[in-house]
C-alpha cells in the first residue's frame, strides 16, 4: 500500500515536472509560430502573370452575345475593345 502511495507521488511529481516544463518553454515556441504565420500573411515579392494570345472571359461573353441579345447596352463599351483586337482593324 505505501509502494502504491509512493508511485502515485512519483507520476504526480513527474506530471508537475512535465507541466512546469510545458510552461516555461511554451511562449518562447508560440512566439516562433506568431512570426511565422505573419510572415505567411505578407504578400508575395513578386506576382506571376501569364500572358495568353486570347482572352477566355471575352471568347465565352461572345458566345453568350451569339445565343442571346441583351435588353440594355450597358455592356457594349466593355466588349468593343475586343471586337476591334478580334477583327483586326487598331
Amino acid at each position: 500500500m505505501e509502494n502504491e502511495k509512493n508511485e502515485a507521488k512519483f507520476k504526480l511529481s513527474e506530471m508537475e515536472h512535465e507541466l512546469a516544463e510545458q510552461l516555461e518553454n511554451g511562449p518562447m515556441n508560440a512566439e516562433s509560430d506568431r512570426d511565422e504565420r505573419a510572415r505567411v500573411k505578407l504578400p508575395a515579392k513578386y506576382e506571376m502573370r501569364v500572358q495568353t494570345e486570347h482572352d477566355p472571359v471575352a471568347e465565352e461573353t461572345k458566345l453568350f452575345r451569339s445565343m442571346a441579345r441583351e435588353v440594355d447596352a450597358r455592356y457594349d463599351k466593355y466588349a468593343a475593345p475586343n471586337n476591334e483586337e478580334s477583327t483586326g482593324d487598331k
